[in-house]
């Protein structure tokens, strides 16, 4: 039987229609949704020690007025009024600010409760709120909860407390007490009441923290349980790798490989090995050595008789896979094919037919490989370069080329670990977090637009070296909205600053795609020396022999954006060099700028950009596929996700989690959510 706190909201004494309609536009419908209709946030009136405080805080402090209060007016209608407050011995100075009929009220010697934005430096109190002579002992934590039209937060706050007295005793409790213990986490009743009516923030902290755990739990028992569901129905094939001939391969490199290398690689091969069809995300960084890691993979599976396909997003991407695994492979019997949009007639049809037969071991292309024509013989391993860069449906049409090939999603972007787990829940995620030994680390400045002719003799010296250079710019052509430079100007005031000493290239969306691959490969060539482009490069190209990055407006991008540009350089034996050309305003922009300057870790970076940014702006809030949560935080409360990722795993595992009584409401949520759809779980 269904808990009446899924009742309609109408069932609360004093909502009638017109409110429950009011709330409806907040999605509060029923009992339930108003119950856990959280504050945004809390106003916390607890008088606060001077001594104690820190500059900027928001305050709450009682003292005795000191000096006759004085006002100054200003425009229309300002005015400023001041007067001394001794506060333990301190002796502050108060001002509000449009509030002259407060004059009347402030008494010397008498007492006064000010709310306000504390300055240590300055000591005064900026003051909100004031109360005069004996305090009446109010709340202490005020929730404030956003609201919209005729709705205000006091008026939910009624509704809500009313909900709690009629609905309170049917909260249940859906967290085992094993956990509730484990934890020391009060029960969903009162977490949800000290979270409404907080009696001080310790109360509250006690009360988030057992909210914010929940809905990770919960969250994470879903992926996590699609998870199993998919591999438990993928119907994958245990392979067999060879790992001898595997070894012999790893010997015969020219470098050793990283420790993290050698982990994913483990990872990666135990997946391979397992009964169950391969779904994984591999990140590391520019430079971090992905590539050696697919090869060996693909190694594996060749040697144990099978094929394997490679998909990329550009074709001049595809041809440096082909050329640097030619060059990985040319001790092995193992034939690389390439099959692009550009490869046609009879040379593709010889193509599609050897690939058919089985006398092709990999294929490395771009969408080209999903073509309804593309059939394999035996395809095991699906390894996609820069995953983000193609559709869910691209990608599965790809693993539908084969018998439930193993799949590996490659990415170069850094994903913080707390938004891998989060977004990518249904795949297991490894990390390549260490760089070869030996790499030089790309120089990078931050300098302001002004100083360009100097930065244009630094460009001019690295190219009289033989050495190559980019430069970034946010837009193509000039927008009235945005006083950007764009490529367009910056194309034409660097073609006349080299002309007769070097060629300038220019590269921007507008172009076809033909147009593209021209300009890109006159680049790669080094018939171009200087490319003046937009973010199109970000991705994917490879050119040792550029040495100079310079990004415009550098603070328009964030942070992982501008680290994804820092990696076109830096490829080579020579030491690299990224300039930044940025006026920042803001106090974010001037913090992203030294950040860059600071660190090459793509991790770090990304860790601080989302910390910056925020989970929704880090990857496009249409496109993130970030769960809503209601009260959790992905970037503040990533001890809690990983806490809760650790549990949800143990949990599946463990046959008491299938039995006891316990775990009964976790069961049904999951058969709620779709998860095992069709299997009894009571």
């Amino acid at each position: 039987m269904m808990s009446a706190i899924h009742n309609s909201v109408t069932e609360i004494n004093g909502i009638g229609d017109e409110t429950a309609l009011q709330l409806a536009s907040l999605k509060i419908r029923t009992v339930k949704d108003l119950l856990e209709y959280f504050p945004f946030r809390y106003e916390d009136y607890q008088l606060k020690d001077l001594h104690e405080v820190i500059h900027d805080e928001r305050i709450t402090v009682k003292g005795v007025i000191n000096s006759q209060p004085s006002i100054r007016y200003f425009g229309k209608s300002k005015n400023r009024l001041s007067f001394r407050v001794l506060i333990n011995q301190l002796l502050v100075t108060v001002t509000f600010f449009n509030r002259a009929f407060l004059k009347s009220k402030l008494v010397v010697g008498e007492e006064v409760t000010i709310t306000g934005k504390w300055d240590q430096h300055r000591m005064t109190i900026t003051a909100s709120e004031a109360w005069f002579g004996k305090r009446v002992e109010e709340e202490r934590v005020v929730p404030i909860y956003s609201v919209s039209g005729k709705l205000t937060s006091k008026m939910l706050k009624r509704y809500i407390e009313r909900a709690y007295q009629q609905y309170g005793d049917q909260i249940e409790e859906n967290l085992p007490a094993t956990l509730l213990t484990k934890y020391k986490l009060p029960s969903k009743k009162d977490a949800l009441y000290a979270l409404h009516f907080p009696k001080n923030p310790e109360a509250l902290k006690h009360a988030r923290r057992r909210m914010v755990y929940e809905e990770f739990l919960l969250f994470q028992l879903k992926m996590q349980g699609f998870k199993r569901g998919q591999r438990e129905q993928s119907g994958g094939v245990a392979t067999s790798l060879p790992l001898h001939k595997i070894d012999e391969f790893i010997d015969s490199l020219p470098y050793p490989l990283t420790n993290a290398q050698q982990r994913v690689i483990r990872e990666i091969m135990n997946d391979i090995q397992s009964p169950f069809q391969m779904n994984r995300l591999l990140q590391g960084d520019v430079g971090a050595g992905k590539t050696v890691v697919a090869a060996i993979c693909i190694l594996g599976m060749v040697k144990a008789g099978y094929q394997t396909a490679l998909m990329v997003p550009t074709e001049i991407l595809a041809e440096q896979h082909v050329e640097s695994l030619i060059q990985l492979f040319q001790e092995q019997d193992i034939t690389v094919t390439l099959l692009t949009g550009s490869i046609k007639g009879k040379r593709r049809k010889e193509l599609l037919n050897d690939l058919k037969e089985g006398r092709i071991d990999l294929v490395v292309g771009t969408h080209a490989l999903i073509q309804e024509e593309v059939e394999f013989k035996n395809l095991a391993l699906v390894i996609t370069d820069e995953q983000h860069r193609f559709g869910v449906e691209q990608r599965r049409v790809l693993r539908s080329k084969g018998e439930h090939p193993d799949v590996l999603f490659m990415t170069a972007t850094p994903i913080p670990r707390t938004l891998a787990i989060s977004v990518f829940g249904d795949m297991d995620v490894s990390i390549i977090d260490e760089l070869p030994a030996g790499r030089k680390s790309i120089e990078t400045y931050w300098t302001k637009p002004d100083t360009f002719e100097r930065v244009m003799s630094f460009m001019e010296k690295e190219i009289q070296q033989g050495r190559q250079a980019y430069v970034i710019c946010p837009l193509i052509e000039e927008s009235e909205k945005l006083d950007l430079q764009n490529a367009l100007d910056v194309h034409q005031i660097l073609d006349q600053y080299f002309h007769g000493t070097c060629r300038v290239g220019l590269m921007h969306g507008r172009l076809h795609a033909s147009e593209k691959e021209e300009v890109m490969t006159e680049f790669s060539k080094n018939f171009v020396q200087v490319l003046v482009s937009t973010t199109v490069v970000e991705v994917g190209v490879n050119v040792p022999n550029a040495t100079v990055m310079v990004i415009y407006d550098a603070e328009r991008f964030g942070l992982s954006q501008l680290h994804q540009l820092r990696g076109r350089v830096g490829r080579g034996a020579e030491q690299s060099y990224c300039i930044l050309l940025a006026d920042p305003k803001s106090e974010v922009g001037k913090e992203r700028m030294r950040i860059m300057t600071e660190t090459n870790d793509g991790f770090v970076l990304s860790e601080k950009d989302l910390e910056l940014r925020g989970p929704g702006d880090f990857f496009g809030a249409k496109q993130s596929g970030l769960p809503d949560f209601k009260i959790a935080d992905v970037v503040h409360d990533y001890r809690a996700l990983e806490v809760a990722r650790q549990d949800a795993a143990e949990m599946l595992q463990s046959e008491g989690f299938w039995s006891n009584k316990e775990f009964h409401f976790l069961r049904q949520y999951l058969e709620a959510e779709g998860v095992f759809s069709g299997t009894k779980l009571d």
